[in-house]
């Protein structure tokens, strides 16, 4: 097992390989972080080796995190090969576009696994390890539709609105060890996710775009956009913020 060293930030992040947990992984290495780039996918190695070209430090797992027991066996193995655990940003997820009629029991089930299990899974293996070192910091990722609904996405709103309440309730009992907890919730994203919607709603990838962009601020997120707020909830500068809810979505809220 790698000794633990107070002076090393190793942050963990759910979704690696994805367009926002891949840009949460870059930046957090580019601030200085150890990463263990977590996904259920092989894009996890070309997110770690690419941080590791840059300079940084970074290791790739393998593990669906919606799954109880790859979890716990996840925790251990980064644990043993980068040291304790001190950040963890929850980015992982799925969505099915669909009004309530249109799902079937097995979507509704998969979107509450990969949105809201994998918090539950990660954080209840790691917030232990945390409340022994006396400190951790925690970003869960959800979405503006975790705050206030959008059409034909039943199942995707309510679980994020789950992410977004047990983000809240670990920061209310895990705030007097020192671990803060906090959630961004992201307006439409350039990812490969947004295609995939796209797609389901039976529009073109132009169409669906445009629409997005309908926002104040006149465009989409980029996974970038995403990353520097997790990175600032993560970091030294929101020392004194925990339970609280970042919109980054260019206005699409206001």
């Amino acid at each position: 097992m790698t000794a633990a060293r107070p002076d090393v930030r190793v942050a963990l992040v759910t979704g690696g390989g994805g367009g926002i947990g891949g840009a949460v992984a870059r930046r957090l290495a580019d601030e200085g972080a150890h990463i263990a780039v977590v996904d259920r996918d092989h894009e996890a190695d070309a997110v770690a080796w690419r941080i590791r070209a840059s300079g940084g430090h970074a290791e790739s797992f393998l593990c669906d995190v919606s799954a109880e027991g790859a979890v716990s066996a996840l925790v251990e193995e980064v644990t043993d090969r980068l040291g304790t655990i001190t950040d963890v940003c929850c980015v992982a997820g799925s969505i099915r576009r669909g009004t309530v009629p249109d799902l079937s029991l097995a979507d509704w089930h998969r979107s509450f696994a990969d949105n809201v299990d994998s918090v539950f899974l990660v954080c209840r293996a790691v917030l232990p390890l945390m409340e022994r070192a006396g400190r951790g910091r925690i970003v869960t990722v959800a979405s503006g539709w975790g705050l206030r609904a959008g059409e034909k996405a039943a199942a995707y709103c309510a679980a994020k609105a789950g992410v977004v309440m047990l983000t809240q309730a670990m920061a209310l009992d895990h705030s007097p060890a020192g671990i803060r907890v906090n959630c961004v919730a992201p307006g439409d994203t350039r990812t490969p996710m947004l295609a995939r919607e796209a797609r389901q709603l039976g529009q073109s990838d132009t169409e669906f775009l445009a629409e997005a962009a309908d926002r104040p601020l006149g465009r989409i997120g980029t996974p970038e956009d995403i990353a520097a707020a997790v990175a600032f909830l993560a970091g030294p500068d929101a020392d004194f913020i925990t339970g609280t809810v970042l919109s980054v979505d260019g206005g699409g809220s206001v």
